[in-house]
């Protein structure tokens, strides 16, 4: 009767496997099997020759983004903690007794668009490992003590990043550049709300309710075990979550007009640093002039760029200069970082950024070192793919931006599709002084 009920149940899941790009070309090594359950919980299966190890990623696709209601920011970094604390099955003790007695190695990390849980173990414990998580997704459970015991935990947190001066800046910069959408706050949240946290146990519980749900969910599963045998494992220990899942009721922010610029005092000893972010699109695979800003961050900002040569290495003026054209679900920024090593060299440095950033207006880009750096990044991407965990742990950027796998191949074929053409117009469109944001943080003599 109980194999009976499997078959069943994996009657109503639908399964590929070698699913092909939009465009037909593959980028992505590795065969894979998706499994979807009806609750809407999506599995995705990629068996790699890894003799006796498995890695075992959760994704849930809410980060601080998610966090609308007014005084409410930081829960998603939050759940990162608590969901650490145990159900009724299997508390919080019970929990890290058996995942450190089979040796799992277990932790969680949170971003503005996610929250993911990984664990790597012997193959063997898949079984274990499956029921443990699953139980944890279904039946979290907290007294209101560990709660606020938690709380406090989480504000020593965010006082101990305040103290770097990077964080100071990126704070500053994200509330100055954004007036409605919640890239306004930072992953761990406004500290005023977070000083709040103790006063919000029934709001935590709401909020685990509304966003831990199968259909917000992603799991990925990748090392040395049977997709057959896993799909009977999802089948057991998933079917029961219940759907209801109530998507955020977030802003779109309104269209900067003008520069904003800021100056923030750091208390401790720091190097003066620029921040400097382009409000620029939403991740797309499609959107060319969007995609072309990854090449933008190397060829104007890396560190074979001519502008990094003549700042770092030439003139010395400044310790490091990159650039993150910042993968969201919603517009965000195209983000420039410089340490510089002198306070009186911060208007020269910003002259010679911006003259960078003019003359690619007019200027297009060689193709053949478009296309060296275009080999030069898929071939480091593919390289970095040697174990389960590395390839687990690379998918959840991608996976949280449409839910599914495919788009690594559409990504990765799209910067392939990228001109020199595109770049000039992607640096027209997005980096022009009404979309531009400015912090610049200066430390104690």
């Amino acid at each position: 009767m109980k194999k009976l009920l499997i078959l069943i149940t994996m009657a109503v899941m639908t399964t590929t496997m070698f699913a092909k790009p939009e465009n037909g070309k593959k980028v992505f090594p590795f065969p894979y099997e998706k499994m979807n359950l009806e609750n809407g919980l999506k599995v995705i299966m990629i068996p790699f020759d890894s003799p006796g190890l498995v890695s075992y990623y959760s994704i849930v696709r809410t980060g601080s983004r998610d966090e609308w209601e007014p005084g409410k920011s930081g829960f998603a970094h939050f759940f990162e903690h608590m969901m650490f604390h145990g159900t009724d099955k299997y508390p919080a003790k019970v929990y890290d007794s058996i995942v450190t007695s089979i040796g799992a190695d277990a932790n969680a990390y949170t971003s503005d668009d996610q929250t993911v849980y990984h664990l790597n173990f012997a193959a063997e414990d898949l079984p274990r490992v499956m029921e443990l998580e699953s139980d944890r997704f279904q039946n979290l459970k907290y007294q209101e003590a560990d709660f606020q015991t938690e709380s406090g935990a989480v504000y020593g947190e965010y006082r101990k990043g305040i103290t770097n001066p990077w964080e100071n800046a990126i704070e500053a910069i994200r509330d100055m550049a954004f007036d409605k959408h919640t890239y306004k706050h930072t992953t761990i949240g406004f500290e005023r709300d977070i000083k709040d946290m103790p006063n919000q146990y029934q709001y935590s519980i709401s909020f685990f309710n509304r966003y831990y749900r199968p259909s917000n969910v992603v799991i990925v599963i990748v090392g040395d075990f049977k997709p057959a045998d896993a799909k009977q494992l999802v089948s057991k220990y998933y079917s029961a979550w219940k759907p209801g899942y109530v998507a955020p009721k977030i802003e779109a922010e309104p269209k900067q007009t003008a520069p904003r610029k800021k100056e923030i005092s750091y208390s401790g000893k720091s190097l003066p640093l620029i921040l400097l972010g382009y409000k620029n699109d939403a991740f797309s695979t499609t959107n060319k002039e969007y995609l072309a800003t990854y090449h933008i961050a190397d060829l104007l900002f890396g560190e074979t760029s001519e502008l990094y040569k003549k700042l770092v290495i030439k003139d010395q003026k400044v310790k490091s200069i990159s650039a993150n054209p910042g993968p969201s679900r919603d517009p965000y920024m195209f983000e420039i970082y410089v340490e510089v090593m002198n306070e009186n060299d911060i208007p020269s440095v910003l002259a010679e950024i911006n003259n960078t950033i003019e003359s690619a207006k007019s200027t297009l880009v060689e193709i053949e070192k478009l296309n060296k750096l275009k080999q030069r990044n898929k071939y480091g991407f593919l390289m970095g793919l040697d174990n389960p965990n590395a390839i687990a742990s690379m998918l959840p950027q991608f996976i949280i931006m449409t839910g599914d796998i495919e788009v690594v191949d559409d990504f990765y074929n799209g910067l392939d599709e990228v001109t020199p053409k595109n770049i000039q117009d992607a640096v027209i469109k997005y980096f022009t002084s009404s979309n531009e944001n400015l912090v610049i943080l200066k430390g104690s003599k």
